[in-house]
């Protein structure tokens, strides 16, 4: 495999990344970067068949409309990762900011620690493409706000995680959102209904809770052996009454 290592210590973001897309057009199937300081936009729009290793602190908008590549991120990240994505993966070993997978429609992200504010807003899903992200601890208030499609997991490792936060699932009209325990109804938002997971349900999230402990190096079995509640839409079309028909 074709690798380059980019140093991208007090680099600007443009550069930065004209150097991870100039690697890409010669064929390089391994990038690594190192010393990243909150660079923003990396991978944003970038295709192919490509692995990228970051190292450091990755900026907002991280693989922004990105098409194929696998990014693995060895430390935080700051808001918007994955937005719009549309294949491929993120792997993040360290927390995220607000707004995780903002309206991703393919691929998968996985965040070890927490996320903060309306992560998974508006995510989607067409035909056989449906977006998946994956929490290893917890989510601020309005996780899965207004999606419209996809898979949300969170393992809340921390048992005592999200027993406060609110608007969840707020106007979903598509798509679930798994929550490790049980979750208080008034941590729901409007539009939502909860009932705890059914075998159906477990048999989906079984394969990404062995990826997810593959990924982190941690044990699955504590994970497969909890109790799951599911939240889903309560129906298609959760602010029909706010409209005024002529």
């Amino acid at each position: 495999m074709n690798s380059i290592e980019i140093d991208a210590k007090e680099l600007h973001y443009t550069p930065l990344n004209q150097q991870i897309r100039k690697a890409v057009r010669e064929g390089a199937g391994k990038i690594t970067v190192r010393n990243l300081m909150g660079q923003r936009f990396i991978a944003d729009g970038l295709k192919g068949d490509v692995a990228l290793d970051l190292h450091g602190v990755a900026g907002g908008d991280l693989g922004m409309f990105m098409s194929g590549p696998h990014i693995t991120l060895y430390g935080n990240a700051d808001h918007a990762p994955g937005n719009t994505m549309d294949a491929g993966s993120i792997v993040i070993h360290g927390s995220a900011g607000d707004a995780v997978a903002h309206s991703m429609r393919g691929g998968k992200i996985f965040v070890r620690d927490t996320i903060g504010y309306r992560g998974g807003i508006h995510m989607k899903q067409y035909l056989d493409k449906c977006p998946v992200l994956v929490l290893g601890d917890s989510a601020r208030s309005f996780l899965g706000e207004y999606m419209a499609g996809g898979l949300i997991l969170v393992l809340r490792q921390s048992p005592d995680s999200m027993d406060d936060e609110r608007g969840i699932g707020s106007g979903i009209h598509g798509g679930e959102i798994f929550i490790r325990g049980k979750i208080g109804d008034d941590c729901l938002g409007v539009g939502t209904k909860k009932d705890f997971c059914t075998n159906e349900g477990i048999t989906r999230i079984i394969p990404l809770i062995h990826e997810f402990a593959a990924k982190f190096g941690i044990d699955p079995d504590p994970l497969l052996k909890s109790e799951y509640t599911r939240i889903s839409p309560a129906s298609a079309r959760p602010f029909a009454n706010k409209y005024t028909w002529e």
